[in-house]
C-alpha cells in the first residue's frame, strides 16, 4: 500500500486534517503584514522644509510687543498678518523683488503631515529627498532576508524536520520582529527586517510542506485555495491594523507578538510521516499515523510504509514574476480583489489542472498590464480597475504555482526544491523597487518589464507536467518514472 492508500485507509480528509490545516494556517493572517508592512511603516507623507524661523519670530507676525517692547502683548493681536516682521531682521531684499531666488537643501530638517501617519521610518530618520532611496532599499533587504532564508531553512527542513523548523521560525520571527519596533537607527532596523525575513522564509516553506504531506490527493487542491484566504484577509487586517495604529513601532509590534503564540502551539503539530519514513524513523512515523488514525475514528488500521528534479528552472521562472504589488483602502481593495481570484483559480484547478491554470493567468496578467500602458494617466478610474485585474490574475498564478510546487518535488528534497524556487520568487521581490526606478527613463519601461516577464513565465509554465489528482512522489525515482511514462505515451499518440 502507498501512502496515498494509507491515508485514506486512517480517514482520508478528518478531523485531524481539519485541525492540523487550520493551525498552520492561521499564522498566514499575519504573513501579509510581513510583506507588505513596507507600506506603512515606510510611509511617506505629505512634507516640507522646516523654515528658519523661530517660534517667537512667527508670533511676532500675528502679536504686537506690550508697552516694554521686549514681550509679547498678551491681550492684544494684529488685525492682519504683519509679514514685513519677518523681514526686519534680514539684508536680503523680499522674494517678490528679486529675479532669481536663490534656494538651498533643507538644513533645519523637515515637517511631515500628520493626517496620514502618526510616525514612520521615513519621518524618523527623514528619509526623504537626497536619502528617499532608502525608503525602498529597506524593502529590498528584508526581501534579500527572505531570500537567504529559503535558500538555509530549504535544507535544513530536509535534514531536521518540518515541525522544529517551522516552531524555530516562529519564535525567530516573534523575538526579532518584536525588537525591530525597539530600533535605534536605520542600520538596526535593516539588519532585524533581514533576520526577520529569513524567518517568514522558514514559515511559509515549511507550513506548505507540512500540509500538503498530510493531505489526501483528492483533496489538495481545495485545501491549498482555501488555506490562500488567510494571506488574503490577512491584507485587510493589516489595513485595519494601520489606520488605528499610524505609529510603525506599536504596528511592528502589533504583527510580530502573535508569533509568540504559535510558536508555543506549533510544537503540538504532528512531523510529516513522510518525512520520518524517508529519513529512516519509521517508529516515530508509525505512532504519528496511529494518533491520525485515532483522531480521525480509525482505530483498526493495518500499516505497511513505503519508501517513496529536474523541474527547478520551469517553477522558479513561474514564481520570479509572482512580486509584490490613500494606502489604507487601496491595501483592502487589493486584499478583496484576492478573494474572487482565489475561487477563481480554484474552479481552473479543479477543472483545467495545475499547467492550464498557471500559464493562463500569467499570460493573462502580462495582457492586463500591456493594456495599462496605453490608458492615460489622467484616467485613474480604469488604470486602478485594470490594476486589481492584474493583482488578481497574479494573485491566482501564485495560488497555483506554490501547491503545483508541492506537488512535482518528491518527499525526500520538497523542503531543498521548494526552497530553490521561492529564492526565485524572492529575487523578483528585491528586483521589483529596483525596476520601479526605470520609470525615469522611459514612463512605461517597468510595465514592459513585468509584462513580459509574466509572459515568458506562462511559456516555461506549458512546459511542466500535469499534476492534478496525481499522487505525490516520495521519491526521485517516481518522478523519473511518471516523467518518462508521460513522455513515452506522448511520443506514442504521435
Amino acid at each position: 500500500m502507498g501512502f496515498v492508500d494509507l491515508l485514506d485507509q486512517i480517514g482520508g480528509f478528518g478531523r485531524f486534517q481539519w485541525l492540523h490545516v487550520t493551525l498552520i494556517s492561521l499564522p498566514g493572517l499575519l504573513m501579509a503584514s510581513q510583506n507588505l508592512l513596507n507600506n506603512f511603516v515606510a510611509g511617506m507623507p505629505a512634507h516640507h522644509c522646516t523654515p528658519s524661523v523661530t517660534e517667537r519670530q512667527l508670533l511676532r507676525v500675528f502679536i504686537p510687543l506690550d508697552a516694554s517692547g521686549t514681550s509679547l502683548d498678551k491681550c492684544r493681536r494684529y488685525v492682519t498678518p504683519q509679514w514685513h516682521q519677518l523681514l526686519m531682521n534680514s539684508t536680503a531684499p523680499p522674494a517678490d523683488l528679486t529675479s532669481a531666488v536663490e534656494t538651498e537643501a533643507c538644513l533645519d530638517g523637515w515637517t511631515f503631515d500628520q493626517s496620514e501617519f502618526d510616525s514612520t521610518i521615513v519621518t524618523e530618520w527623514d528619509l526623504v529627498c537626497s536619502l528617499r532611496p532608502l525608503k525602498q532599499m529597506s524593502q529590498t533587504i528584508y526581501m534579500g532576508g527572505v531570500l537567504a532564508g529559503a535558500i538555509i531553512f530549504g535544507g535544513l527542513s530536509d535534514r531536521f524536520g518540518r515541525k522544529v523548523i517551522l516552531s524555530w521560525s516562529y519564535l525567530q520571527l516573534a523575538i526579532l520582529g518584536s525588537c525591530t519596533a525597539l530600533s535605534p537607527s536605520y542600520a538596526i532596523f535593516c539588519t532585524l527586517r533581514f533576520l526577520s525575513g529569513m524567518s517568514v522564509s522558514g514559515i511559509i516553506l515549511n507550513s506548505v510542506s507540512l500540509k500538503v504531506e498530510w493531505i489526501p490527493t483528492s483533496s489538495r487542491t481545495l485545501v491549498g485555495t482555501l488555506s490562500s484566504f488567510f494571506f488574503t484577509f490577512g491584507q485587510m487586517i493589516l489595513a485595519g491594523l494601520g489606520f488605528w495604529l499610524r505609529d510603525w513601532r506599536k504596528l511592528q509590534v502589533a504583527v510580530c507578538l502573535p508569533y509568540f503564540l504559535f510558536s508555543f502551539y506549533s510544537w503540538w503539530l504532528t512531523e510529516s510521516a513522510r518525512w520520518l519514513v524517508l529519513n529512516r524513523r519509521s517508529e516515530e512515523a508509525l505512532k504519528s499515523i496511529q494518533q491520525v488514525a485515532r483522531i480521525n475514528g480509525k482505530k483498526d488500521v493495518n500499516i505497511t510504509l513505503e519508501v517513496a528534479v529536474c523541474l527547478s528552472v520551469c517553477l522558479s521562472v513561474c514564481l520570479l514574476v509572482c512580486l509584490p504589488v490613500n494606502v489604507y483602502l487601496m491595501q483592502i481593495i487589493f486584499g478583496a480583489v484576492d478573494i474572487p481570484a482565489k475561487l477563481l483559480a480554484l474552479l481552473m484547478l479543479t477543472f483545467l489542472g495545475r499547467r492550464v491554470t498557471q500559464a493562463a493567468c500569467l499570460f493573462l496578467s502580462a495582457l492586463v498590464i500591456f493594456i495599462n500602458i496605453f490608458v492615460p494617466t489622467d484616467m485613474q478610474t480604469l488604470r486602478t480597475t485594470l490594476a486589481c485585474l492584474g493583482k488578481g490574475f497574479t494573485s491566482s498564478s501564485f495560488t497555483c504555482v506554490y501547491l503545483y510546487t508541492g506537488e512535482l518535488y518528491p518527499t525526500v528534497v520538497r523542503q531543498t526544491g521548494m526552497g530553490f524556487v521561492s529564492t526565485m520568487a524572492r529575487i523578483g521581490s528585491m528586483a521589483a523597487p529596483a525596476v520601479l526606478i526605470l520609470d525615469e527613463v522611459i514612463p512605461a519601461l517597468p510595465s514592459i518589464v513585468y509584462g513580459g516577464a509574466a509572459v515568458i513565465a506562462g511559456v516555461f509554465a506549458c512546459f511542466l507536467p500535469e499534476t492534478r489528482d496525481i499522487p505525490l512522489p516520495d521519491t526521485i525515482e517516481d518522478v523519473e518514472d511518471r516523467w518518462y511514462a508521460g513522455a513515452s505515451s506522448l511520443l506514442a499518440a504521435h
